[in-house]
């Protein structure tokens, strides 16, 4: 029987495979059958090749500042804890007056961040959009400004389609986690437990993540 205490857990992360969009010449994902069993092996082993900004993912200061901590330094007290995922739907990108009208708690230190980027996982789309919603540089400083220690959003970048890197590099030097490649299609607008748990990669700059919300009691 199941335990009525325990919490639902629902699964935001993407799976991780060759039909996963990627960016732009990005070397995506390769899963690989290295021994097989069907083939007289004595066992099943597999070789995986990954971009580490494929799917669900986090970005470290690395990731756009020189000597930026890398992912391994990441403190788990940001990636785990409450967090409050919000609802844009209707807009094309993300600023800081969107961000002002939220009304979040003057304690938030974790935002995710619903939009219609969630609805083209739901579509199963294998390809890249380059027209995903993300947050402008006004935003980020907002994000900052707040106290926020980790921004997550529902496609793999934090920052639209070739307008720079300043979201990135505002967020990063004040050392908030940026959190990518979320799928929040059937999330509700609330407030969750969150808990990420990226792969403790030494000096890379990001890393994929398995990402869960727990509903709270």
């Amino acid at each position: 029987r199941s335990d009525p205490r325990m919490r639902s857990i629902i699964d935001i992360s993407l799976p991780l495979d060759s039909n996963l969009p990627v960016w732009p010449n990005s070397a995506g994902v390769i899963v690989e059958r290295v021994l097989d069993i069907s083939k007289g092996d004595c066992v099943n082993n597999s070789h995986l090749s990954c971009d580490v900004h494929a799917g669900t993912h986090i970005d470290a200061p690395l990731h756009h500042l020189i000597n930026g901590a890398g992912v391994e330094q990441t403190a788990l007290t940001d990636l785990i804890g409450e967090v409050h995922v919000v609802e844009l739907l209707h807009t094309g990108v993300i600023t800081k007056e969107l961000l002002e009208g939220l009304s979040l708690p003057g304690n938030a230190q974790r935002l995710l961040i619903k939009t219609q980027n969630s609805h083209l996982w739901a579509k199963k789309s294998s390809v890249f959009n380059p027209s995903y919603v993300a947050l402008t540089p006004d935003a980020a400083e907002w994000v900052v400004d707040n106290g926020i220690r980790l921004v997550g959003i529902d496609y793999l970048s934090v920052e639209p389609f070739n307008t720079g890197s300043q979201t990135h590099t505002i967020l990063l030097n004040a050392k908030v986690v940026i959190l990518e490649g979320l799928n929040l299609s059937h999330v509700q607008s609330g407030t969750y437990e969150l808990i990420c748990l990226p792969i403790k990669l030494v000096g890379a700059e990001g890393a994929p993540a398995r990402v869960i919300l727990r509903t709270l009691e």
